[in-house]
Formats: structure tokens, C-alpha cells, sequence
């Protein structure tokens, strides 16, 4: 997304997709009472074309719209990285999309009707998650920066270091003397910023270079 489109706002910013126009407008009402701002939509299209405001955020998906439903744009948010965390409401329980919108990483699943406390409970979780998010993206845009600045072969160390190999492997694998391994590793650990090897590896991992599992 390109970060000069996104206006910015000091409030949370509450997302509304609903094409039941009475729901979005107690909605509104009820959210403007407690300090947010709204948009709200009528179509999942419309929000995913609209230029989104950089602040603190989440979104009220109803589980039943036309043409694309609201597992459809979590799916396409996923896809596009558009990392707002989401609330599902829907007219009726139903067990099966609920399971697969939360592990979509849905922050709630509310069927219709539900208390303004059960929604502004789900809210503020999902604007915990929102911070969450955004300190790790830009944790993980930092460590990119500096992985840039690596040269091709001290990226392949870096990556082989973050497994776990040692650097007798490492300079068996390529096909490299040892002490040439040993410069590599060094200069690995100065341009990103790390002191110890559980460091780098753990740098890895946010960079998304290895499994944290």
C-alpha cells in the first residue's frame, strides 16, 4: 500500500461493513458515543478500495454481504496484508464459518443480537492486537533494513547461521575455509545488530527468514 494514500487520525477509527443500514447506523451512534471514529460501508469492495487512515483500528465484518461475504475479505485483507484486526458479527450462530473466521485470526465472532458490552469488549481487545501488529511490522521493516545491507554470500551465512548450523557446517556446505566463514559470521552479526547467535536467530525468525517453531 502506498503510505503517502493513507490520511492519518488521532482517534481509533472503527471499520463498519454492513449492508443492513439500521445495524451500521446504531452502530455509528453507538461508537461516536465512546470516542470513535466511523466509516462505515455497505459493500466489502468499497472498504478494500478505500484509502485507510493510519491509526489505531479494527473492523465490525458482517459475516452475510453481497457478492463478497466477510470470510471472502478477510481472505483478500490476508492477501493484500491490510492487517486490521476483525470482529464478525452475523444474524445467526453458525459454528463452522465462526471456527474458520477465528482461525483466520478474527479477534471475535458476535451473533446479532449482542450487548454494546460485548462489542466494546471485542473493540478494545482487537485495538490491543492493532498496536501488537504495528510494532511488530515495523520491528520486522527495521530487521529488513539491515538485512539489506548484507552482501549475497553474508546472506546465505545468515540464513544458515539462523537453522543452526555451526560454522564448520556452514563452511563445509559452501565449499569455503573456515576462517573465511568465521569473517562472514562476524560481519553478519555487526550489520544486523546482533551480539549472540540466539539474537540473530531470533531476528530470523521476525523477518519471517525461519520457522519459530
Amino acid at each position: 500500500m502506498n503510505k503517502d494514500l493513507i490520511m492519518t487520525t488521532s482517534k481509533p477509527i472503527i471499520y463498519v461493513v454492513d449492508d443492513d443500514l439500521s445495524v451500521s447506523k446504531a452502530l455509528t451512534l453507538l461508537l461516536k458515543a465512546h470516542d470513535f471514529e466511523v466509516e462505515i460501508f455497505t459493500r466489502a469492495a468499497d472498504f478494500l478500495e478505500f484509502k485507510h487512515k493510519k491509526a489505531h483500528s479494527c473492523l465490525v465484518l458482517d459475516l452475510s454481504l453481497p457478492q463478497m461475504n466477510g470470510l471472502e475479505l478477510q481472505q483478500k485483507m490476508t492477501a493484500q496484508g491490510l492487517s486490521i484486526p476483525i470482529i464478525f458479527i452475523s444474524g445467526h450462530g453458525d459454528i463452522p464459518k465462526s471456527v474458520k473466521a477465528m482461525k483466520g485470526g478474527a479477534i471475535d465472532f458476535l451473533t446479532k443480537p449482542f450487548t454494546d458490552k460485548e462489542l466494546l469488549e471485542a473493540i478494545r481487545r482487537a485495538i490491543v492486537k492493532y498496536k501488537i501488529i504495528n510494532k511488530d511490522l515495523r520491528e520486522k521493516e527495521k530487521i529488513w533494513q539491515r538485512i539489506k545491507t548484507l552482501s549475497p554470500r553474508e546472506l546465505e551465512v545468515f540464513r544458515l547461521v539462523a537453522s543452526g548450523m555451526l560454522s564448520k557446517q556452514i563452511a563445509s556446505k559452501l565449499g569455503t575455509a573456515l576462517q573465511t566463514i568465521k569473517v562472514h559470521r562476524s560481519r553478519v552479526m555487526k550489520k544486523i545488530h546482533a551480539t549472540t547467535v540466539t539474537e540473530l536467530i531470533i531476528f530470523a525468525q521476525k523477518a519471517g527468514l525461519t520457522s519459530s517453531k
